[in-house]
């Protein structure tokens, strides 16, 4: 818990994963830009991509980057997890990873990969949030947590919903050649990326974008999208527009092949 914490009647925790390349872009912006870090109760944080083995999960990042570049990210990961267990003088006092982050504001961490559990469901009663913030949460909320919070949970999705459901809606919106990308902050219920929408910006896609620069810089918009949701909900006008899921496009991890077209269009992932 935070020991500078203001007893508000609003407290919220987040739900993300371990990533260091697009997930620390969020919270670093969040974290230096909300002025009432006190609301934050916790921040659980899930294993990159859920619980997947590490040797698919590797296998599926090479067929999605190819050789070059999964060089050039697994270096970047490798130096960014070495330099993270180095002594605070050497990392010049600097977070380079989300814990580390979290931290330095005193906002309590959870590590976990079973959001849904009995033991975890023990824990979120415990902290007792009013309400629950996905990002990049790599696991689907079942109803018991869903209906824990008093104001429920919201996620925060880089695609203009309905379309563009499902994973990596950056990739897939450049893929297709679209001239904005959006960024939707919506409530959360049993489907996937199928909650009441509350807001919805779209930011062009800027001359020579790669995939890498695109997520980067929507993860930063998002943070301030997300404190624009906050006090939306905490003043109690939040109106959820419709997200139709009969206008919904949906899809999944990109293949190989989706990855070799998306090149062949001209674009670049890093």
């Amino acid at each position: 818990m935070n020991k500078n914490r203001n007893r508000d009647d609003f407290r919220f925790i987040f739900v993300t994963q371990d990533d260091p390349f697009y997930v620390m872009s969020f919270f670093e912006e969040f974290l230096g830009s909300y002025g009432r870090l006190g609301e934050v109760e916790g921040v659980v944080i899930c294993s990159a991509m859920g619980k997947r083995r590490i040797t698919r999960l590797m296998g599926q990042m090479y067929g999605f980057y190819g050789p070059v570049d999964f060089f050039r990210m697994g270096m970047r990961y490798a130096s960014s997890k070495a330099l993270a267990r180095a002594p605070a003088a050497l990392r010049g006092g600097r977070s380079l990873d989300l814990t580390q982050l979290c931290r330095a504001h005193e906002i309590r961490v959870v590590h976990t990969d079973e959001v849904n559990s009995p033991a975890f469901l023990h824990t979120l009663r415990e902290i007792n949030p009013d309400l629950i913030v996905s990002v990049a949460a790599p696991v689907i909320f079942k109803k018991a947590v869903i209906e824990l919070p008093r104001y429920g949970c919201i996620n925060i999705h880089n695609a203009t919903l309905p379309k563009y459901r499902g994973m990596m809606p950056n990739f897939w919106q450049l893929y297709h050649g679209e001239k904005k990308v959006g960024i939707t902050i919506h409530e959360i219920n049993e489907g996937i990326d199928d909650g009441g929408i509350l807001l919805q910006r779209e930011v062009d896609v800027l001359p020579g974008e790669t995939l890498d620069s695109v997520i980067r810089r929507t993860k930063k918009l998002g943070a301030h999208l997300m404190i624009e949701a906050l006090e939306a909900i905490k003043a109690g006008n939040v109106r959820y527009m419709e997200n139709a899921s009969s206008e919904a496009t949906y899809y999944s991890f990109p293949t190989r092949e989706d990855v070799r077209e998306f090149r062949r269009r001209g674009r670049r992932i890093v």
